[in-house]
């Protein structure tokens, strides 16, 4: 029996494979994917914890001597450098330095009484003029808002993916495109703002509720409708590479603005370029299809084999199927995705693997401040690894099955992070080089499982599935800050978790069901199913009609 995912495949090859139409529309919806690469992860360099140490006010009037032993000595990474939190106490320096005792002949400074940063800090203003930890002194005490502040934008795109999903599936994917771009762009604007810690964060949520959901509707939106050849390089290279563009300018820029108020300004630019591509990008022809608006998209189509200079058929779409069309008509929500023991558990195993990409990919592109070297170049470099990523999540997409791609990407990046604690701290070159190639495999990895998952949910459902693996992958990034954190108590420990968590994600990912060469399916009924689930199920209805007498018993049984 032909699926509609199918029939809609076949009725719409008349406009061909890679025409003006399927250029303009995959160019325009990937450069629509920009801005996401700068907003994500800009937090690296406008939240980033500069050099500091306590201010020493200049109305004590002591010696110079004394003035550079004011702060104690602490032991870093195996390096030596001056206390960030603590000074030794100032009245105490300003007695000796009036008696005129001088510091070590006279008085063992390392034995004197410490106090806290009472008068602010002092911050190191070679690589950054402001962050927002400098301007509002995210230290010390209050250095818990600095993981913090990444965490609220990531509950923000958990909420976007909550509610954008359901509104996609339910108004159209164009609609939520531009309203969720809109929303990213003019409230990173207003952060320029920002008065304090608490509003620059409030805004940060409402950010974050508009930079998944655009993504993920432009993913969408070229998968349905690109042809099923394009429609893999769209879902694999094609958003993929664009996004790392943006990512990639983003240490550019950083570089060359190194005041956050004057860098999250410029980050907003390719925001408001994207705004007349709402007169370019259609609505998807295959969503308006499944809610019974043939006409609309016929009409699409027309102007798409307008200018594809090919002549479309007087009837594109002959009348469906009642029952398809029915269950088209029907209102769909998130329980679908937990309807069936199959479905509940291709949902369960795609929320697992996506969140553990996103503590990955998330964890290792905010710890490049972190690594030895320039933080400019680290997270420049963090970035270019995922060209290749691209490039070979692509090549295996094309010619590999879904689940061992999926499989061999996952089990890399756990199998290189776990090797980091192996490396002596002075052979850092190589921990970096580890680290890079566990980036590697996690955003080869979640090029991937966005196109299964697109591939696996069908059109009724996959905005709604897409955006809620999208929302369980957000606890992923919301404790992504986290993992970094516990590195302050052992340094290798948040590779071993991650390490950990990507190997058993990979042999996970083997139970979903092969997508390779399949339509995209329209309907529930289309949806591939788990083995092991679908046993069940057939297990269960067998002993179900069992109870009704021999005559109603199934004649295939388990």
């Amino acid at each position: 029996m032909k699926t509609q995912g199918g029939y809609y495949d076949e009725q719409t090859l008349f406009l061909g494979e890679w025409g003006p139409f399927q250029r303009i529309v995959f160019f325009l919806l990937c450069c629509s994917i920009i801005p996401n690469g700068f907003t994500g992860l800009s937090i690296v360099f406008t939240g980033d914890t500069p050099s500091h140490h306590c201010h020493i006010p200049a109305h004590y009037n002591i010696t110079v001597q004394w003035r550079n032993v004011c702060i104690p000595l602490e032991e870093y990474g195996g390096t030596i450098r001056l206390g960030r939190c603590t000074r030794y106490r100032l009245d105490l320096i300003k007695s000796y330095s009036d008696k005129g005792y001088e510091p070590t002949w006279n008085v063992n400074v390392s034995e004197m009484q410490q106090e806290v940063c009472k008068d602010g800090w002092e911050y190191d203003r070679q690589q950054y003029i402001s962050t927002i930890v400098s301007e509002w002194d995210l230290v010390c005490a209050d250095d818990w808002k600095t993981p913090v502040t990444p965490s609220v934008f990531f509950f923000g795109v958990l909420t976007g993916s909550f509610v954008s999903g359901p509104i996609s599936d339910r108004f159209g994917r164009k609609i939520v495109l531009f309203s969720t771009m809109a929303v990213q762009t003019i409230f990173t604007l207003i952060q320029v703002f920002s008065p304090s810690w608490l509003w620059f964060c409030a805004l940060y949520f409402i950010v974050g509720m508009g930079q998944i959901s655009n993504y993920v509707a432009a993913f969408i939106l070229g998968m349905e409708i690109m042809s099923p050849s394009v429609r893999i390089l769209f879902g694999t290279l094609g958003v993929s590479l664009f996004f790392v563009f943006g990512y990639m300018l983003l240490p550019l820029t950083a570089y060359l603005i190194r005041d956050w108020r004057m860098l999250q300004l410029a980050l907003t630019v390719p925001g408001f370029l994207c705004i007349p591509l709402w007169w370019f990008i259609p609505e998807s022809p295959r969503w308006l299809l499944s809610q019974g608006r043939v006409a609309e998209a016929e009409a699409i189509l027309r102007d798409a084999a307008r200018r594809n200079g090919v002549t479309a058929p007087e009837v594109i779409f002959e009348p469906v199927q009642q029952a398809n069309q029915a269950e088209k008509m029907e209102s769909h929500n998130i329980c679908d995705l937990v309807k069936t023991n199959s479905i509940r558990c291709i949902t369960i195993v795609l929320c697992v693997v996506w969140i553990t990409l996103t503590i990955g990919y998330f964890a290792l592109s905010l710890n490049t401040p972190n690594l030895n070297g320039d933080s400019y170049l680290n997270c420049f470099l963090s970035a270019a690894i995922e060209l290749p990523a691209c490039t070979a999540a692509w090549l295996m997409y094309r010619y590999w099955p879904r689940r061992m791609s999926l499989f061999l990407t996952l089990f890399q990046a756990g199998a290189v992070l776990l090797l980091i604690h192996l490396i002596p701290q002075h052979m850092s070159s190589i921990a970096i080089t580890l680290e890079m190639l566990g980036k590697f495999g996690v955003a080869a990895a979640t090029d991937i499982v966005y196109a299964v998952t697109a591939e696996l949910y069908p059109t009724v459902l996959r905005n709604t599935a897409l955006g809620t693996c999208s929302m369980a992958s957000r606890v992923g990034s919301i404790s992504a800050p986290y993992f970094l954190y516990l590195g302050n108590y052992y340094k290798s420990l948040p590779y071993i978790l991650i390490g950990t968590l990507s190997v058993l994600s990979a042999f996970l990912s083997l139970l979903l069901p092969e997508s390779l060469g399949m339509p995209l399916p329209e309907s529930i009924n289309h949806m591939q199913t788990i083995s092991c689930c679908k046993r069940s199920e057939r297990s269960k209805t067998y002993h179900l009609t069992s109870d009704k007498g021999d005559e109603d018993r199934p004649v295939e049984t388990m």
